[in-house]
């Protein structure tokens, strides 16, 4: 597992985060213009998120989660050491020292 350090402040944008199990349908809204490779989806009871789109198979003007997603954002302030779990199309899945997980952008850690 590799260690960055956060070189700038990050506020979870999301509150209530999307959260997907295999085989949950889901209804494609947007594509993201800065972060390419996600989705910004809806699920059976109306909350959106974005959703990695490796992750969906087009089911007509739906779709369906290939794999499980967690789409919490992790706050971190400028100075934090976090470990990358994983990345994905310009977001790491990090642990923070209190052990919180969640997505961060890649361009505000080195």
């Amino acid at each position: 597992m590799r260690t960055v350090t956060a070189i700038e402040d990050y506020d979870a944008a999301y509150p209530e985060p999307l959260i997907v199990k295999t085989g949950d349908r889901l209804t494609p809204v947007r594509w993201d213009d800065e972060w390419h490779g996600w989705i910004w989806c809806s699920n059976a009871r109306g909350l959106g998120g974005w959703f990695p789109e490796r992750l969906l198979d087009r089911e007509g003007e739906s779709c369906v989660a290939r794999g499980d997603f967690d789409g919490t954002e992790l706050s971190i302030r400028e100075g934090d050491v976090l470990e990358v779990e994983f990345e994905e199309s310009g977001w790491l899945w990090c642990r923070d020292a209190s052990g919180a997980r969640g997505w961060v952008p890649s361009n505000r850690v080195r």
